[in-house]
């Protein structure tokens, strides 16, 4: 089930989506010529607007609905929650898996979060296609390199319902109702709202909010980045609807 989430997720989501589009109007052009065309051409125009930095930010920043935590909102929590980002597999410079940008990204606020109120950590993330779990690579930079203790990990999530899911049994029986959950600024409001299913209070506690391309020039440029962005934003959008079709 997990496999054919994930593969039915690429065929929706860019680029793949809208290759297939053009893919689709080259098919027809000898048999519906204007058909064929106007497809391919939409397929072009779509990949290429989501490639363009100035789109696929914006388009990320319609997910950032949650401003930065402050102190006042902290000061109830029990404990800082850290959602797994990915790992980087067999990184030859540390000698095998370790933890990736967007997870780094992630415990390094949870380590300004908990510098500055004292609460515990818990890291969630499993591995779904093998290796070291996301759990145990951020623990491992959360202790060795930002020198934060890690209280609890969870180790064998898949995605981030189970993060919500296997997070629960070791929070509960520590007696812990009410979390700050970090996470990217656009990834949460996905995550909260499975947390809150599974009895918690949450406090959003978002990091790594998008900014707009400083040239407006460059901006309107296609590239990489632009096209991950949108990627992310996508994927999104996405898992939000698939919620509310499948609760």
């Amino acid at each position: 089930m997990f496999l054919a989430k994930k593969l039915i997720s690429a065929l929706l989501l860019p680029p793949l989506a809208p290759l297939l589009l053009v893919l689709a109007g080259l098919l027809l052009v000898r048999s519906r010529p204007r058909l064929g065309r106007a497809l391919a051409f939409a397929g072009l125009v779509v990949l290429w607007l989501l490639a363009t930095p100035w789109f696929a930010k914006a388009l990320l920043r319609t997910l950032e609905v949650y401003p930065p935590v402050v102190p006042e909102t902290m000061a109830d929590a029990q404990a800082i929650v850290v959602l797994g980002g990915g790992n980087i597999p067999g990184s030859p410079e540390y000698g095998g898996d370790t933890i990736g940008p967007a997870s780094l990204v992630r415990v390094r606020y949870a380590a300004h979060l908990h510098r500055r109120t004292g609460r515990p950590i818990l890291v969630t993330g499993g591995a779904p296609f093998g290796g070291r779990p996301e759990g145990d690579t951020m623990a491992e930079a959360l202790t060795q390199e930002f020198g934060v203790p890690v209280r609890w990990r969870e180790t064998a999530s898949r995605d981030t319902a189970e993060n919500a899911s296997l997070s629960t049994p070791i929070l509960k029986d520590a007696g812990i109702r009410r979390i700050a959950l970090v996470s990217h600024a656009w990834h949460l409001p996905r995550a909260v709202p499975l947390f809150e299913r599974e009895g918690f209070e949450v406090v959003p506690a978002p990091t790594a909010f998008t900014a707009l391309p400083e040239s407006a020039l460059l901006g309107l440029v296609p590239s990489a980045g632009g096209l991950e962005a949108s990627y992310w934003a996508c994927h999104e959008w996405l898992g939000r609807l698939a919620r509310r079709l499948y609760p």
